[in-house]
């Protein structure tokens, strides 16, 4: 019997397991003429999934309570009455958290595992690479000799950011949460300077520290105290570029900030949020070069795996709570 992993409640503050239900599925899944018939290899895990929890305006609707959530996931095709699949196909796209499934197909792209192993098209040669590769090239316009901060840099797409910068010359400083992925980051990674900002009492001091030049592009991943440090040591012309903001997502109450105008107008800065999809047009030639600099060995990526559908909210809740290496992933 297959199952399915839905939204129960929406979560109030931090999420917890008693927001997710687990549900049988008829396992009767007619396969029409143009539908393919899926089941799920790897589930992909992100921050962006706790805004979708809430009934707020996004850039994408909310999870409905009582129906299944949904996110990148790597599926086998086991049927196919679709022309462009084939039994045996691998395919990932944003599906819902079902053993099984069918698809019309739409928005599924075909993956080759003799390329990369399949959990990889959920992150360095997915969307996690897109965003990374995107968001700097795109908004950061990174010049050779130039300081770039990673906040959230042991995760998924600060990872790739940090490998990205050094592969064309910056200064690269990550920022992360214990002295085991500050070392991650510099041994496996390739960052030059690593900053644990639970260990750190002074971020704006400490961030001076090891870029003494000051801050020219800052990938921000998490939003809050630590990017109100990078501020203030912004360069003039720098660029911000923001892709989330993990701090504050099971915030209740309105985070208070540093206002942001000052440092912008003073410094003739840069600050602009992106979601991937907003490039993509340009998804074919990232993915080139991605694919490329991996196939050279010029990027590697890091991935905590957890085995077994049933443990999907818990790794979800792991990643949100920081306890992943990074892209979270779930073998099915």
């Amino acid at each position: 019997m297959s199952k399915s992993i839905n939204l129960k409640q929406r979560p109030v503050g931090t999420p917890t397991l008693s927001d997710f239900e687990f549900k049988e599925l008829d396992n009767d899944l007619t396969v029409s003429d143009g539908k393919v018939f899926l089941e799920a290899k790897y589930i992909s895990v992100d921050p962006y999934l706790r805004g979708r929890m809430s009934d707020a305006k996004s850039y994408v609707p909310p999870f409905k309570v009582g129906e299944p959530i949904s996110s990148g996931i790597v599926a086998e095709v086991l049927e196919s009455k679709h022309e462009d699949y084939n039994k045996g196909d691998f395919v990932s796209g944003l599906l819902e958290w079902k053993e099984q499934q069918v698809s019309s197909g739409e928005g599924l792209q075909k993956v080759d595992k003799s390329k990369a192993p399949l959990s990889a098209f959920l992150g360095i040669v997915g969307m996690t690479g897109l965003t990374a590769y995107l968001g700097l090239h795109e908004i950061g316009k990174p010049k050779k000799g130039e300081t770039l901060v990673v906040s959230g840099a042991a995760g998924a797409v600060g990872s790739v950011v940090g490998q990205i910068g050094k592969i064309l010359g910056l200064n690269v400083i990550g920022i992360a949460g214990t002295d085991e992925k500050i070392d991650m980051l510099k041994s496996e990674f390739g960052f030059d300077h690593g900053i644990n900002y639970k260990t750190t009492d002074d971020m704006k001091a400490a961030i001076k520290e090891v870029a003494p030049n000051g801050v020219d592009i800052y990938f921000d991943n998490v939003g809050g105290s630590i990017s109100d440090a990078v501020l203030f040591n912004i360069n003039q012309f720098a660029r911000i570029i923001i892709c989330g903001a993990i701090s504050v997502y099971n915030k209740t109450e309105i985070p208070m900030a540093v206002a942001v105008q000052p440092f912008l107008v003073k410094n003739s800065a840069l600050m602009q949020g992106f979601i991937v999809s907003n490039y993509a047009d340009k998804f074919p030639v990232a993915m080139k070069q991605l694919s490329t600099w991996l196939g050279e060995g010029k990027l590697t990526y890091k991935e905590t795996i957890v085995e077994g559908f049933e443990h999907t909210p818990q790794a979800f809740l792991d990643m949100m709570d920081g306890k992943n290496k990074g892209k979270m992933i779930v073998k099915v």
